[in-house]
Formats: structure tokens, C-alpha cells, sequence
């Protein structure tokens, strides 16, 4: 891609003046960057593999006397344009660093969707790009722009249980079989080419595709890197941010299900930082909650641990959904974090978060989400465009720098999983005497898409 202009380099920018910007994945989260970029930008240009999404998107986008934005198959010809200033990408996980390191280098600022980076090399090699083009890049970790997570992280870094010294992240979200499926023919107006991009070429499968792709290796990192790394995000934030673990060690498996899925439905991962530890548990299959995660769900006004849960109890609180409501169905997806100090222990949730402290768990803080607070994307994408006009990464709620270190402690979980045993990690970062789990710190690229 062309090297960064002078005028994207020094472009002043008027205090009312909106960022074009160009939504590269029109998909699930696609969906969410084209209902709220255009509230707070102008988004000029959509770009997908797939033709359908697009005249979809174009249509949706121009309502309302909205100017119709251009649409592009190939993301390398939105890339140069200089009307665009910004891009949002939204790609499946194995296309997350190229197009941001090729927007980048073409001279635009970046949002970019959870994970940073498919593998550990390439979220190395965004921040050296990032550096080097002075580029603005945000990750899509919206709890980083939540007010009431804000202010429960202040808090917790503030000492109100006292030194945290263990973050536990769960990622309890129902994941159904997705059963088998035979290769077939390419849909119309797809580009499986530029879909594969860096990954092995492979046949077109259904199960490969939209969203499912997440179980595949070549192109996803299973839960832990799609909805577990909100809440790894989380883990390392309580703890202030700690950067690479001592060691990693993983199991788990694929269980009850016999379908054409790779990646692990259920999967313990403990990560040791010397004297603090984050361990973090994904479970697809049934499961209760943990502490007070799931106990908040379907309870307004309970408080956030249920009516018991400052003396130890497990039990939902006694106006929770009754089992077989669309409610009760929603206690199938508990994701949040727990955290524990030498002087109390807290819960995270969307719900909200409670801290106790001491021998008789007294509450000592809690937060709900504050109504009219805003959507946390629209806070998390405003954030990013008001650095995208200051020009200073440092006002970015979770800047490329911070986010690639909580995808890696995801990229360490799958690699020790996969490789079946413990890792010990060492500057660089790479594995000490372990030559398959350090060639997992990056993949073979295809020609052309190589990171």
C-alpha cells in the first residue's frame, strides 16, 4: 500500500467536523459499526466479499437522504481512496492485522474488530506499523468506554478489596453443534479468494463461512478469541495491565458434539505473572453461572449478587426468569470476571459489578449500568474518532499497544491446548525449548497476503 500523505499526516481538523470513514465487513459485527458510525461519522464507502451484504448495506446506509456510500469487493481499492480517513474493520479474525496494517500504510486510522490479530506475530507487527505511519488504531473492546466499568476498575486498582492478587475471566456462552457439512460450489457473487486471503485456499464449505468460521484454526481462535476476549480484556485491566505471563497452561477439549468444529468447547487456562495469576474458563455446553455472573441476568432491581450472595450463595435470586422463559434462556450466555484481593473479592458483568470485603462479604461498592449512558460501542468508536482528530494515541481507550496483549494471552491458551502441555514464556515473546509451539507464534501465509 502507498506510504502515508502529507496531508493525512497533518490534516487540522475543524471541532465539528466529521471523519469519513470507510466499514470494511459487512457481517455480524458490520452490522453494529453501520448502526453507529453514521451517528457520529460519515461513512463514505463499505467493502465485503460478498455482493449481497453490500447492496444490503449501500441501501441500509442511504435512507433517510443519506449520500450513498461507494462499495468496494476488494478492501486494497477502498484503501485508495483519500476520501476515506478512517476505516472500521469488521473481517473475520484471520484478516484483522492485514487489512489494519494495509489501511495504516495507505495512510488511514484504524478501528478495528476483537481480536487485534489472528496470532501473536502479527499483533507485534501492527503496533511496529502503527509506530511507524503514526496511525491512530482503537480495538473494539468497548468495556474499556463502559462508565460503570470505568469506574469499577478505578476502583479496584484504588484498593477497595485491597492488592489484587487473581482476575478469573468467564466466557459461559451456549455454542450449539454446527454439525456436518459437505464442500460445495461458491455462492454467487462471492470471492472465496479474497475470504481465504491469508489462510490456506481451501473448498468452499457452509461451515467455514458466515460466523462459523470462528471454529476453524485457519481462521478463527475458537470462544476465547471471539466472545472470551472481552473478558480477558477485562482480566488484565483489573490487574492493571500486566504484559507477558511467566507461563500458560491449557486444557479442555471438544465435548458431546461430533461436527466438523476444530476449536475447543470447553477450555481451562491458567497464566502466572509472579505473585498474580489470571485464570480464565470457556464453556459452550450448559453450565450454571459463577459468584455473582448470571445470578444479575433477568433480576431488575435485585441486587447485583442476588439476595443471598453476600453470604455465599449459588442459587439465582428469587425473582429471576422462571426456567423455559426467553429470560431464563439468556442465563445460558453468563460472560464477565470475577477478582479477588487480599481483603475482599469482586464480580463483573454487562449487568453491572459488586465488590465485598472481608470475613462477612459486606457490599463495599456497587454499579448498574447508568440509563442514558449510551450505547458502550458508540462510546468506544466516539473515543476513537475524537483521537483520530487530537492525533495523540494516548487519549485511545485501548490502543493497539494495550489490545494485541490481551489477544496474545488467548493465542497462548489455543497454542498450549493444542500442543498439550505447559509453556514457558520468554522475552521476545517466544517459548523456552518448544520449536512446534514457537512456529505457532505465526502462520504460512499465502502469496500476496502475507503479514
Amino acid at each position: 500500500m502507498g506510504a502515508v500523505t502529507a496531508a493525512a499526516a497533518t490534516r487540522v481538523w475543524g471541532a465539528n467536523e466529521k471523519v469519513n470513514v470507510g466499514i470494511i465487513g459487512l457481517g455480524g459485527r458490520g452490522g453494529n459499526h453501520m448502526s453507529q458510525f453514521p451517528k457520529i461519522a460519515n461513512v463514505v464507502a463499505v467493502c465485503d466479499i460478498d455482493q449481497a451484504a453490500r447492496e444490503k448495506a449501500v441501501t441500509g446506509l442511504s435512507r433517510n437522504g443519506a449520500e450513498k456510500p461507494k462499495d468496494f469487493e476488494d478492501l486494497r481499492d477502498l484503501l485508495g481512496k483519500g476520501s476515506v480517513d478512517a476505516v472500521s474493520i469488521a473481517t473475520p479474525n484471520h484478516w484483522h492485522a492485514l487489512a489494519a496494517i494495509w489501511a495504516m500504510k495507505a495512510g488511514k486510522d484504524v478501528y478495528g474488530e476483537k481480536p487485534a490479530c489472528h496470532n501473536i506475530h502479527e499483533g507485534l507487527e501492527m503496533v511496529k506499523v502503527a509506530r511507524e505511519t503514526k496511525r491512530i488504531m482503537q480495538v473494539g473492546s468497548q468495556h474499556r468506554s463502559t462508565p460503570f466499568k470505568m469506574k469499577a476498575i478505578e476502583a479496584l486498582q484504588g484498593g477497595l478489596i485491597g492488592k489484587v492478587y487473581l482476575a478469573k475471566g468467564l466466557c459461559y456462552k451456549r455454542r450449539k453443534t454446527i454439525g456436518k457439512k459437505p464442500d460445495g460450489p461458491v455462492p454467487p457473487g462471492v470471492n472465496w479468494d479474497i475470504f481465504r486471503g491469508p489462510a490456506p485456499m481451501r473448498a468452499f464449505n457452509e461451515n467455514r463461512f458466515k460466523y462459523t468460521w470462528h471454529w476453524f484454526w485457519d481462521t478463527g481462535n475458537g470462544d476465547i478469541g471471539n466472545q472470551g476476549v472481552h473478558e480477558m480484556g477485562i482480566a488484565r485491566w483489573g490487574l492493571g495491565d500486566p504484559e507477558w505471563p511467566k507461563t500458560a497452561v491449557s486444557f479442555g477439549g471438544k465435548y458431546a458434539y461430533d461436527d466438523d468444529q476444530e476449536t475447543p468447547n470447553t477450555l481451562t487456562t491458567s497464566f502466572d505473572f509472579g505473585g498474580r495469576e489470571i485464570i480464565f474458563e470457556v464453556r459452550g455446553l450448559l453450565t450454571g453461572g459463577e459468584g455473582a455472573v448470571g445470578r444479575m441476568v433477568g433480576a431488575p432491581g435485585a441486587s447485583p449478587g442476588g439476595p443471598a450472595a453476600g453470604r455465599g450463595a449459588t442459587a439465582p435470586p428469587a425473582n429471576a426468569p422462571s426456567a423455559g422463559t426467553p429470560a431464563a434462556a439468556a442465563l445460558n450466555v453468563m460472560v464477565g470476571d470475577l477478582f479477588y484481593g487480599t481483603e475482599g473479592w469482586a464480580s463483573m458483568s454487562d449487568q453491572g459489578f459488586v465488590a465485598y470485603k472481608g470475613e462477612g462479604n459486606e457490599v463495599v461498592m456497587e454499579a448498574r449500568p447508568e440509563r442514558g449512558s449510551g450505547d458502550a460501542t458508540g462510546l468506544h468508536m466516539q473515543n476513537f474518532l475524537d483521537a483520530c482528530k487530537s492525533r495523540n494515541p494516548k487519549d485511545l481507550h485501548d490502543p493497539i499497544d494495550n489490545a494485541h496483549l490481551s489477544a496474545a494471552l488467548c493465542h497462548f491458551a489455543n497454542i498450549s491446548y493444542r500442543t498439550g502441555r505447559k509453556l514457558h514464556i520468554e522475552a521476545g515473546p517466544k517459548f523456552a525449548n518448544d520449536a512446534e509451539a514457537n512456529k505457532m507464534l505465526t502462520r504460512d501465509y499465502r502469496k500476496g497476503y502475507v503479514v
